[in-house]
């Protein structure tokens, strides 16, 4: 009795208001649609009058229902399987499902990290030991060790960063047999100024922990090994307008500096920047423009210019500084600021698209996924156990696992690295599953099939830190395969946006079919509803306007762009001849062409024109008659040959308006068959009664 209650309680809360086929659609469905149609929050208060309301929702009511019956008859013929259907809905739901097919909230906090961290520029330098990314676990150890003997020199034992870096520099080359004159060997491990996604990842994370002085530990990115000394950390202010005195040391660091400082005092005297720019300044690009750098960003800046600004507002100007270059004092004319948050957004998810980062929330929704999808990888699960009960194995017993990649890797070798390693099925003799996701089983034979198919020429990786990663690369893609074939099962959102968007296209493939195809091909309808419609059009109607024509003029015209080509008073001469004469248009161009003083050519054409619809009549030139009509250059010789009436336009003539009409004809038919095809019922009093 008590789930009767409810389910009637229920019903009341979410009435019936519509019956297609049997088909039962409640006030929370239909209302879904409604109030998004009308971009309507479902929680915001009344903004319409209840006049407005219930127009709008009985209105929308009909718009429904006519939807709904193509929608069954689309599926009742099969529109959903057409190929050209399934295949755009495939492109679409691929599109659509990639925000589904990472964890958001992993995503989110990526964001907002790198938001946080774009507020501030980095200055910082660093120590590499190269080491490859799949370096075999003893090369990786010896990578490490040696990085640890850098950190501990630069921090236990006192040595200076730049002088450790810059022997790692030539270490490193050293071993990679680079040429003593290359000019790598001039880097000292100074990266200038940074902020994020303009280093790797990694490398990133690990400078950002730093506060200005500290060292970091070894920090493993792709390239190795990183330690990080970090030298200041400045506000970011994005691109920058400024100008700068700058005067080289040119061998006399005195004179430079006396030479600024002399600038200096000139500005606190109240002289303008640029005057005294143009006086002091020693840079030849810039002096002579008062010193102007336009458009700047913290990255293209020396440091010290960086950190400079950061303490300047817009009109002020520095004190000078030294830089490695000379003495300078900058001018700060503007700097931008960091936009909202989410202004970024679009940025950053573009940034992370080709960032190591964005690996991250794919990989927690892979995790997920395991979880949700009840993940057994059988290479790491034990064979249950059959001894009796209490009794336990000796400590040292191997433990054996439901599943091996024993046979995988014996049949894998060097060549695999060279792109020369073929798979035979015959490599494999016990192909039990290795892995499970749901409901399906991976194989062997199928990692090796992977394998084969995901073949890059790497010949100095180790082999077993290659198969290791390759594994865990086929288990990942058909776990992520796995969760992407199931989203519409598990994820009603998706579902439901899928759902509207094949809607969409075999609405549009049935009404293509039955309506706006069918209007155009059926000649015989469309004349028969021709000649039914044009008897109602009537021209005291303004809505009946494109189906008539105004007053038109046949004229004959012809254009001449210079008047030192023929004069008017010749042209107009032969005009009246022609008409006269009664010469055809050819005749009179002939003559008009012959009579012309310079190479040229004078178009003349015959053309109809509509009084409310052309540019080359006056108001008082509709009448038979001829005119000379003046150009910029030249001028226009128009004769008025004949006035038509205002009339019905032929069905060629408003082809496009009756097309359109037959259009709508064909769809009210069709729409009033379905509806009697499918049995329609309309609750208009549960309608009615909706307040929103």
């Amino acid at each position: 009795m008590g789930f009767s209650l409810s389910l009637n309680a229920q019903n009341a809360n979410d009435p019936v208001l519509f019956d297609i086929n049997g088909k039962q659609i409640h006030q929370s469905e239909f209302m879904k649609e409604f109030l998004r149609s009308v971009d309507k929050d479902p929680n915001a208060g009344p903004s319409a009058t209840a006049t407005q309301k219930g127009k709008a929702l009985t209105d929308y009511a009909e718009l429904f229902v006519n939807f709904r019956v193509k929608l069954e008859d689309a599926y009742a013929k099969g529109f959903d399987t057409l190929p050209s259907l399934v295949g755009e809905l495939k492109g679409y739901r691929d599109e659509l499902a990639q925000p589904y097919l990472i964890d958001s909230a992993t995503m989110q906090q990526l964001l907002l990290e790198a938001y946080e961290r774009n507020h501030y520029v980095l200055h910082a330098a660093h120590i590499l030991v190269a080491c490859r990314s799949n370096a075999s676990p003893a090369d990786t150890m010896k990578a490490f060790d040696e990085a640890m003997e850098f950190y501990n020199r630069v921090t236990k034992g006192g040595e200076d960063f730049m002088t450790v870096a810059k022997e790692s520099v030539v270490r490193r080359l050293d071993k990679e047999k680079v040429a003593p004159d290359d000019p790598r060997r001039q880097d000292n491990g100074d990266l200038g100024n940074f902020t994020v996604f303009e280093m790797v990842y990694p490398f990133e994370c690990g400078a950002y922990a730093l506060q200005p002085g500290e060292v970091s530990l070894p920090v493993r990115s792709n390239y190795g090994y990183h330690i990080i000394k970090l030298f200041s950390k400045t506000p970011y202010y994005g691109r920058t307008t400024m100008q700068h005195i700058w005067v080289p040391f040119a061998g006399d660091s005195a004179m430079a500096r006396n030479r600024v400082f002399e600038a200096y005092n000139a500005l606190k005297q109240g002289r303008d920047f640029a005057s005294v720019c143009r006086r002091y300044s020693l840079d030849r690009n810039t002096s002579d423009k008062g010193g102007q750098i336009s458009e700047v960003t913290q990255r293209q800046l020396p440091p010290e210019y960086v950190e400079t600004i950061a303490r300047l507002n817009p009109g002020e100007y520095s004190e000078p500084f030294l830089t490695e270059r000379g003495w300078h004092i900058v001018l700060l004319n503007n700097k931008e600021t960091l936009p909202d948050f989410d202004d970024m957004v679009p940025y950053y998810k573009q940034r992370m698209a080709r960032d190591r980062r964005s690996a991250k929330p794919r990989q927690q929704f892979i995790e997920q996924s395991k979880r949700h999808y009840n993940f057994i990888d059988f290479t790491k699960t034990p064979v249950p156990s059959s001894n009796a009960k209490g009794k336990k194995k000796p400590s040292n017993t191997p433990v054996a696992m439901m599943a091996s990649l024993d046979e995988c890797r014996a049949a894998v070798n060097d060549s695999i690295l060279r792109r020369l390693w073929v798979y035979r099925e015959s490599m494999i003799t016990n192909n039990s599953p290795l892995f499970k996701i749901g409901d399906e089983e991976h194989t062997p034979r199928e990692f090796l099939v992977f394998l084969q198919n995901n073949m890059r020429y790497e010949p100095d990786l180790d082999l077993e830190t290659y198969f290791n990663n390759k594994y865990e690369t086929f288990v990942n893609n058909k776990v992520f395969e796995y969760a992407d074939k199931h989203l519409e099962d598990f994820n009603p959102d998706f579902a439901a946006l899928v759902k509207e968007y094949r809607n969409g296209l075999m609405i549009f493939a049935y009404n293509d079919e039955n309506v706006w195809r069918k209007a155009v091909a059926d000649t015989v309808g469309l004349e028969a509803f021709y000649q039914s419609e044009s008897k109602k059009h009537s021209m005291s109607n303004p809505d009946d306007a494109p189906y008539f024509w105004n007053q038109r003029a046949n004229i004959t015209l012809a254009y001449v762009d210079d008047s030192t080509m023929l004069a008017p008073d010749k042209a107009l001469k032969l005009f009246q001849k022609a008409t006269k004469k009664n010469w055809p248009i050819g005749k009179l161009s002939d003559e008009l062409n012959d009579a012309m003083k310079t190479e040229g050519k004078i178009k003349v054409e015959e053309i109809v024109v509509e009084k409310e619809h052309q540019n080359i009549l006056n108001d008082n030139q509709w009448q038979t008659g001829i005119y000379v009509l003046p150009t910029s250059m030249g001028y226009r010789v128009v004769r008025v040959n004949a006035l038509i009436q205002p009339c019905l336009k032929s069905r060629s003539e408003a082809r496009g308006y009756y097309i359109n009409d037959y259009q709508n004809y064909l769809d009210a038919e069709l729409i009033k068959s379905l509806r009697n095809k499918y049995n329609v019922k309309i609750y208009w009093d549960a309608i009615k009664a909706i307040r929103y």
